[in-house]
Formats: C-alpha cells, structure tokens, sequence
C-alpha cells in the first residue's frame, strides 16, 4: 500500500479506542510489573492457597503474560501511529492471551483460588485482545493504517 492509498483519515473514534485500549494496555504491563516484582513479604501476606499458586507458576507462563501485555501495548501505540505493524503484533499478543489463558483454565486452580471474579476478568482480557485483533485488521482494510 503507498502513500496515496493511505490519504483515508480515520474518525476520532479511531482515536478514540486505540487511546483507550493502550491505557488498558499499559494496566495490564502494571499488572506483569506487580506480579514479577512483588517482594518475599508481600507475597507472605497472601492466602496459601494463593502463595502456592504463585510458586507453581512457570516461567513460560510468565513469559506469555509479558507478550500479552507489552505486545499490547505496542500493538495499540502502533495503532495510535497508524502502521499495518500494528496487526501482527496484535496478534501476537492475543496468542500468548489464549494460550496462557488456556492453561490457566485447564491447567490450574486458579479459579478455584482467586475465584469466579478472576474466571471473567480473563473472559474480558480475551474479548478485548481478540477486538483489537479485529478493530486493526478492519482499520488496515480501511487504509488508516499503512
């Protein structure tokens, strides 16, 4: 696509939901932040149940929810910039989202320790990478983004 395909503004609401979806991006990398960097006390100050959660985590897992969360963040900043780049990286991050999230569903208690409250916050976390999946394929087709 050249620049003369590429003279399509999108709306504001373009704007608009790239912005907000890199706010929520940007929770979700304080979120990783909190979990890789919370001290031995803090830690001791959670249920067991909870504790042993956390220590049986594995590293890959961790590594999936950085993906996740900083390929969103990338993702929608590069939205926000309005490059086709955006895309794979989106997906990406949506990849690392079901992957991780289906071994959270299937592979854990998780749910039984934190809760039903969690079991929807992941259904959520899912819906909207799966939307910004969605949102840059349909604003690359558009030609808002290049």
């Amino acid at each position: 696509m050249n620049e003369e395909e590429i003279s399509e503004r999108p709306p504001k609401s373009f704007y608009w939901i790239a912005g907000a979806a890199f706010v929520w991006d940007l929770l979700g990398v304080a979120a990783y932040i909190g979990t890789v960097t919370a001290s031995p006390e803090a830690l001791a100050e959670l249920p067991a149940a909870q504790q042993e959660l956390i220590a049986n985590t594995p590293a890959w897992s961790t590594g999936l929810f950085a993906i996740a969360v900083w390929g969103g963040v990338i993702g929608t900043l590069l939205l926000l910039l309005r490059r086709a780049l955006a895309l794979p990286v989106l997906i990406a991050s949506l990849a690392a989202v079901v992957i991780n999230g289906g071994y959270t569903w299937f592979m854990t208690n998780a749910f039984e320790v934190l809760g039903a409250g969690q079991a929807m916050f992941s259904a959520v976390i899912f819906v909207i990478a799966a939307f910004l999946v969605w949102f840059a394929n349909d604003a690359k087709g558009k030609g808002w983004i290049n």
